[in-house]
């Protein structure tokens, strides 16, 4: 169950913080910013997570109105995508996805391309799925 957020936050990145709750919820939004992505493309994506918490994740940005989950006609697959509200932390997503490309180095650390590696394996049905969400827009 989503926790609730207090009524009175002393500054706005503490509330931003709150909303965002953790590393998870943060990099599946960076995906999503992206395009959207099925469950199955999620969890590749962040193999240390667990379905449990994948699933929770999602479910608590769904609450919060960041992302909605949409069934696709004619199939039994669900894709999440970001709603406006969502798309309005695609700035924010971007600096702190190109800081950590920046600076992983320095902190002798390696960071992976993954959604690179998902595409490549995955790019014809992942187009195909894109084309309908992007229609039905």
């Amino acid at each position: 169950m989503a926790k609730r957020l207090p009524t009175y936050f002393h500054c706005p990145t503490e509330f931003t913080l709150a909303v965002l709750d953790g590393k998870w919820k943060t990099v599946i939004l960076s995906y999503l910013k992206e395009r959207p992505f099925r469950y199955a493309e999620l969890r590749k994506l962040v193999p240390r997570l667990s379905d449990k918490v994948l699933t929770d994740r999602l479910r608590d940005l769904t609450r919060s109105g960041l992302v909605v989950r949409q069934e696709v006609p004619g199939g039994r697959t669900t894709v999440y995508t970001l709603t406006e509200k969502g798309r309005s932390l695609s700035v924010l997503l971007q600096h702190l996805y190109s800081w950590g490309v920046e600076n992983s180095r320095s902190f002798g650390v390696r960071v992976g391309a993954p959604l690179t590696d998902l595409d490549s394996g995955s790019q014809a049905e992942s187009r195909s799925t894109l084309a309908h969400i992007e229609n039905r827009r």
